[in-house]
């Protein structure tokens, strides 16, 4: 079921793993200043996300143990766990601040739409990588995707979460977009997302979210309200100038000007405190893990760990885009963490079991498969 020989050790990938914790490191100093009280040691928030960063990095050692490629045989079983913890969010879950996204397991509360991301991506992989012909895949091809991806985005969307939910419609574009299609099922991909704009803005949104993107669109129309963390998080970033206002002496944070400082704007904080110099190292250490994911990709000799490894960069890579847009004002405020920076041990956890496939993707580049 599982071994680790000298050839895997020797190919364990290191610099993905001094990456990582680089943003880790990152993450614990700024979640220290977003949380700061006045108190010589962390936050019960700070404590809570250390205990989350020792689990995750635990998940990535075990992860090494098995062979990725047995999520082929356990993909649909684990799809339907997930499934059946969306429903339990839904119909038992703890209700915050109007929504149903919580289960209360006493020690931690899990958020199983973070999970539901990454099965998803290994769902679709897998469907995808049995069912390549070279041909080039047909909208009927497609049905079962969409299906698996459907069922997750309405399940989602009933807590209510669109952000969350939108991502899956990503991970799935992304995805199938990366296989290949045929000319003409390209076509009615995209005219079909043309045409469900419109009727989605009409019938499905509900008040409060074209209200955000109203909002979004004109954010001194409403400053006090609506439009108060957009401008409180473009003022936090741009104050920072060239190298920022120095630890723990940000002021839109630490006066309580900028909401939500500890998870959807995070990098608000970091960018007023380290200012340009500080963001800038922190982008190019954060892109460069997402292009080593890409070498991940491109290295594997096997075309269910490439499929495996493009849905995990592409999950990363659009939940960090949509965040940071959206903390400088370019996107509507849509409730999507920065991946492995933000606040949540859901969010976390989970992206460091990504980040554990990603390097088991890797240590066995080399290995002859059966196809």
């Amino acid at each position: 079921m599982f071994r680790i020989d000298r050839q895997l050790i020797k190919n364990f990938d290191w610099i993905m793993l001094v990456a990582v914790l680089l943003i880790a490191a990152m993450g614990l100093v700024n979640l220290y200043s977003a949380t700061y009280a006045g108190k010589t040691v962390g936050t019960t928030v700070f404590i809570r996300q250390l205990f989350f960063f020792i689990a995750g990095f635990s998940f990535i050692i075990i992860i090494h143990l098995f062979d990725y490629r047995l999520l082929l045989k356990w993909n649909y079983p684990l799809y339907a766990i997930i499934i059946g913890l969306l429903l339990a969010a839904l119909l038992m879950g703890g209700s915050i601040a109007g929504t149903q996204r919580w289960i209360n397991l006493g020690f931690f509360r899990l958020q199983p739409s973070e999970p539901a991301k990454l099965m998803l991506v290994i769902s679709l992989a897998s469907y995808y990588y049995r069912r390549d012909t070279g041909r080039g895949f047909t909208l009927h091809d497609l049905l079962v995707p969409i299906g698996l991806t459907g069922v997750l985005f309405v399940l989602v969307l009933k807590q209510p979460d669109l952000g969350t939910a939108l991502m899956f419609g990503a991970i799935f574009v992304s995805m199938t977009l990366f296989v290949k299609l045929k000319w003409s099922t390209i076509g009615i991909i995209f005219g079909t997302g043309a045409a469900a704009i419109p009727i989605g803005w009409k019938f499905f949104l509900k008040p409060y979210q074209r209200q955000r993107i109203e909002t979004f669109l004109n954010p001194e129309s409403d400053p006090t309200n609506s439009g108060y963390h957009i401008m409180q998080s473009k003022i936090a970033v741009g104050s920072g100038l060239k190298f920022g206002k120095g630890y723990l002496k940000g002021t839109q944070g630490h006066l309580h000007f900028l909401p939500e400082r500890h998870t959807d704007f995070a990098f608000s904080v970091w960018a007023e405190e380290w200012g340009f110099a500080g963001s800038l190292f922190f982008l190019a250490v954060y892109f460069f893990v997402i292009l080593w994911g890409l070498n991940v990709c491109l290295a594997s000799r096997d075309k269910f760990g490439v499929l495996l490894a493009f849905g995990i960069v592409s999950l990363i890579f659009w939940q960090a885009i949509i965040n940071l847009l959206m903390v400088m004002g370019f996107l509507p405020v849509v409730g999507i963490p920065l991946p492995m920076f933000s606040y949540g041990g859901s969010s976390l956890m989970t992206t460091l079991i990504g980040i554990g496939l990603l390097m088991n993707i890797r240590m066995r580049r080399h290995q002859v498969t059966k196809n």
